[in-house]
């Protein structure tokens, strides 16, 4: 029982802390601003009398001018004195999206309704005997198992791309059964690794992407130390327990005359018929390259633009080679209409998506489906990088083999992932009813506008200041 005393002294304890409390908050507003003000003026001072070369204000100079990124991949690299890699892809600013616009509907033609029902329905590989049809024109990018993301991650990507009805993608990284059991669409990625090849593999997949370049990498040798693969998986790879993993730059059967040809017709026999495509780099030669697909009967081939990602690769790929994105699917949506294939072959464009608009105008310049990536990374795990920050990077979360994979919470960020594509196809869906139109189908270059002459002449869309004469 509480007696009176103790009351009266617990009240004392209170009265004797809130005065003390008080008086040091008029302390800190009796004291502390002309200390603030004092130091303050002081750092001024400094910045502004002092000699650059004993000058603080030098480091913001030579961040301002070189960056900060540089300035810390040089350090890194005069650290290590070896290659250094960066993942997500590169920082650049390349020509993108934002040079054009839509032209909405409205008088000379009118918007649609917002009831009206929007078909959203994509068909990869229309002349295969078994085409891949999807619900949405958005897809999972290629992302390994093993070389890139964890199993939990792949499970809870496949979950996603199921419920929002698109395809996910295997990657260059080991075949997982559990992915594939998840994924009601998905596509196999044939690399110029040895694993994932057998008939019992092949046959799993409702379409296969030989692998010859990426936007992120070109077509170059990645390797991945024991440090980078631990656990079962290197039974997969076939590794020695100190064997280092290497990817060699090209499946060796496109090194042979009409290799390319002689593949795509034994995938297409093996696997009874499913879409056989190729995924590329742009470069200089595109057309050349796009030439070879054609002429080896492909029935959808994917463009990967420079701001492409990867789980991490030289900045000197990410940065320096590649055509941009815009740049890439112009021309490859124009050479494949000059050859008069482009109904017969899908074209699938990868490299920077990361908001529904660029996707849109993606599609209306040509391009069937996107593929998403990284967007898609952040999108499942926003709420989760808590986990690893502030003493790890977000991507040891996700990675695999990295410090915080366990924490990873794969039905949260299942739930997320499938939020954000739906959200993302309901812009879309809105655009479309904005441009007066009813299917994905019916988006085209005429419904954009360029903002700037360089977009336009990548393009051909028209300039938006120019107006047509004698209207």
């Amino acid at each position: 029982m509480i007696t009176i005393d103790w009351m009266l002294f617990l009240m004392n304890t209170l009265v004797v802390t809130s005065l003390s409390l008080i008086l040091s908050v008029l302390y800190v507003i009796i004291f502390a601003r002309p200390l603030i003000k004092w130091i303050f003026a002081r750092l001024i001072k400094r910045f502004m009398s002092k000699k650059y070369e004993e000058n603080l204000w030098e480091l913001i100079s030579g961040l301002t001018r070189v960056g900060p990124t540089t300035i810390m991949e040089n350090s890194l690299r005069a650290a290590s004195g070896t290659i250094i890699n960066r993942p997500f892809g590169s920082p650049r600013k390349f020509l993108h999206f934002d040079g054009l616009v839509f032209s909405p509907a409205q008088l000379s033609k009118s918007p649609a309704n917002s009831c009206d029902p929007i078909n959203m329905k994509t068909t990869i590989g229309p002349n295969a005997k078994h085409p891949l049809v999807i619900d949405i024109p958005l897809m999972v990018a290629g992302m390994g198992y093993g070389v890139a993301l964890s199993a939990k991650v792949k499970r809870a990507i496949a979950r996603a791309a199921t419920a929002t009805g698109t395809a996910t993608n295997s990657g260059e990284g080991a075949y997982l059964p559990e992915e594939r059991e998840l994924a009601e669409h998905f596509i196999l990625q044939y690399g110029p690794g040895h694993w994932s090849k057998s008939p019992e593999i092949l046959n799993q997949a409702n379409a296969i992407e030989v692998h010859i370049g990426q936007g992120a990498s070109a077509a170059s040798t990645k390797t991945f130390s024991p440090e980078d693969l631990p656990g079962n998986i290197r039974e997969i790879f076939q590794l020695s327990p100190d064997e280092t993993l290497v990817i060699p730059p090209a499946v060796e059967e496109l090194k042979e005359p009409d290799g390319l040809k002689r593949m795509v017709d034994r995938l297409r026999t093996e696997t009874d018929g499913i879409p056989i495509g190729v995924k590329m780099v742009a470069g200089s030669e595109l057309e050349a390259d796009l030439k070879i697909a054609i002429k080896a009967n492909v029935d959808f081939i994917a463009i990967d633009g420079g701001q492409a990602g990867t789980k991490g690769d030289t900045p000197i790929f990410e940065d320096d080679f590649g055509l941009p994105t815009v740049y890439a699917l112009a021309r490859a949506a124009a050479y494949l209409r000059k050859k008069g294939v482009k109904n017969k072959i899908s074209l699938l464009v990868g490299g920077g998506f990361t908001s529904p608009g660029e996707c849109l105008k993606a599609i209306a310049l040509g391009a069937d489906a996107v593929y998403m990536g990284t967007a898609l990374i952040w999108a499942m795990s926003h709420d989760q990088v808590t986990k690893s920050l502030p003493w790890d990077a977000p991507t040891s979360l996700v990675f695999y083999a990295k410090k915080r994979v366990e924490k990873f919470d794969e039905t949260k960020a299942s739930y997320h992932l499938e939020n954000f594509i739906n959200a993302c196809t309901e812009e879309m869906k809105t655009a479309i009813h904005a441009l007066g139109k009813h299917s994905i189908k019916e988006v085209n270059r005429r419904d954009l506008i360029a903002l700037d002459q360089l977009t336009s002449n990548i393009t051909n869309v028209p300039l938006g200041y120019k107006r047509n004469e004698g209207e």
